[in-house]
């Protein structure tokens, strides 16, 4: 099997050695969460954007998937808010203060998750709100009052006009997954959001690209920004091994079950292209005695979260999936990404195999293709700039 990654290594900044989390001298319930975690040493872009943030400068930042971007704003944020911290139960001493915005669900949920771990030992409060659930206790989490609001964009202004929160005295705020927000059409929502907010703040966009449109979103927004970029545009991370198989129809789950087998894979995503394909491969490898669980956009909110929560506890193996859960879905050790079906866009491979191999750790990513992809499998060759290294195989 041929490695399809040896040359692309994250563009690194070579004069930024790894640093300690000790060396950031946190608070102590922040440094107490960030230690019980398990963090240790820095990654690259927590490096280099969490003393920035600290100082309160705005950030443009580019970071391939699974390097810590969360922790690289939230941490920041979180200390230079404790300021504001008090144990107060008046709503009126709790107001939003930092605003992070994502585009999906899954997103939101997962990145208010963590925030509330990393604040867990202080009195800052952190609460989410997303479309396709209920706004009712959404709005009684908002009107006790909250610091840290994250939100996706159509569910915040449904809250907004309905008076359940109010942004001005916002001091933050985080635009992640920015290029996405733009791919899916929030930029209207974004910029009536952002028009809410009071014109002094300290303004945090992280995107996997900067595309002309990026770059003109943070001329409108961002104040004089410090430029960080830790990774090459439409890089692998270099800890994933890749493979091209060729394989046709329903050889496809022979294949699956022989790789599982052979390399010991507890765990693992499997791409395809359609909802109804995902739904059908998932009902099949249940019947081939595969724990497995789908995900997809015909699932409703409860549906898929409970989906997740099904994989991140290992009450299945295998997360038969959509690119609903392609970008920025961060589970921890996941071992392997099999791409059942070659993604029609090449940029669309490597988010999904960003699945793995996060955070430094290795991975594994798959790909079964059929004759009839070769079109694709040679955009993806040449998104990589590996057309001369890159071969197929057949099992």
């Amino acid at each position: 099997m041929t490695d399809l990654t040896s040359d692309f290594s994250p563009e690194l900044n070579a004069e930024t050695p790894p640093m300690a989390f000790a060396q950031l001298q946190l608070s102590a319930p922040l440094a107490r969460a960030v230690t019980e975690m398990g963090y240790a040493t820095m990654t690259p872009i927590q490096a280099q954007a969490i003393p920035v943030v600290l100082q309160g400068r705005d950030v443009m930042g580019a970071a391939q998937t699974g390097t810590g971007k969360t922790a690289a704003f939230a941490l920041p944020l979180l200390q230079r808010m404790l300021k504001h911290e008090n144990s107060s139960t008046s709503p009126a001493r709790h107001p939003v203060r930092a605003l992070v915005l994502l585009p999906t669900r899954e997103l939101a949920d997962q990145v208010a998750e963590q925030i509330k771990l990393y604040g867990r030992y202080t009195d800052l409060r952190c609460a989410v709100v997303f479309g396709g659930m209920d706004m009712k206790p959404q709005t009684l989490e908002l009107k006790k009052g909250v610091e840290v609001l994250v939100a996706t964009p159509g569910r915040l202004l449904d809250h907004i006009e309905a008076k359940n929160c109010v942004l001005n005295q916002v001091e933050y705020v985080v635009l992640d997954e920015a290029d996405r927000m733009l791919d899916i059409g929030f930029l209207p929502d974004l910029q009536r959001i952002l028009s809410y907010l009071p014109k002094q703040r300290t303004t945090l966009l992280f995107s996997a690209t900067f595309s002309s449109e990026i770059k003109r979103l943070a001329n409108s927004y961002l104040q004089d920004p410090v430029t960080i970029e830790v990774a090459r545009s439409n890089a692998a991370a270099s800890t994933v091994e890749q493979h091209f198989y060729s394989v046709e129809g329903d050889d496809k789950r022979h294949a699956l079950h022989q790789i599982l087998r052979q390399r010991a894979l507890k765990q693992a995503f499997v791409f395809v292209n359609s909802k109804l394909g995902c739904a059908r491969l998932a009902r099949s490898l249940e019947r081939e005695g595969l724990k497995t669980t789908a995900l997809h956009g015909d699932k409703s909110q409860d549906e898929r979260l409970k989906a997740l929560d099904a994989f991140k506890s290992g009450e299945v193996d295998l997360l038969v999936c959509t690119d609903v859960a392609a970008r920025g879905l961060d589970i921890k050790d996941v071992p392997a990404v099999f791409n059942f079906d070659v993604p029609f866009n090449a940029e669309d491979y490597i988010h999904r195999i960003g699945r793995t191999g996060r955070a430094g750790q290795a991975g594994l990513a798959v790909s079964f293709a059929a004759r009839s992809d070769a079109r694709l499998v040679s955009d993806i060759e040449k998104l990589l700039q590996k057309q001369d290294r890159a071969r197929t195989h057949r099992v």
